[in-house]
């Protein structure tokens, strides 16, 4: 008996970070896609740019599960407010390119 059966005995309750990992992905891919596309929006707040993604008419769960993995693969900062994801700069063609890769539809607003 190895270690890992030892701790498994152990703690078998405890889920390793590669299956966690292989659980979060699969959330992922397990979206709700909608038919009206997603808005995708620039403004400025108190002289910074952000992104406004809304129109999202699915989970609440589901829309946070989406802003967490945009903020993850842009590296950037962002909240989910009012059923509207906030990213902190502009990334509306990247954004647009990662919801497309996810099968939704996306409309660019504001230029």
């Amino acid at each position: 008996m190895d270690l890992q059966d030892q701790l498994k005995n152990l703690f078998p309750d405890h889920i390793s970070e590669e299956l966690e990992n292989e659980l979060n992905s699969k959330e992922i891919d397990n979206l709700w896609i909608q038919e009206e596309p997603i808005i995708c929006k620039y403004e400025k707040r108190k002289g910074k740019p952000i992104t406004i993604l809304e129109g999202y008419t699915g989970a609440n769960k589901d829309f946070k599960t989406l802003a967490k993995d945009i903020k993850k693969t842009l590296s950037v900062g962002g909240s989910f407010k009012d059923d509207k994801i906030i990213i902190q700069g502009d990334y509306r063609d990247k954004i647009m390119i990662i919801l497309r890769d996810k099968g939704f539809k996306v409309k660019r607003v504001g230029g």
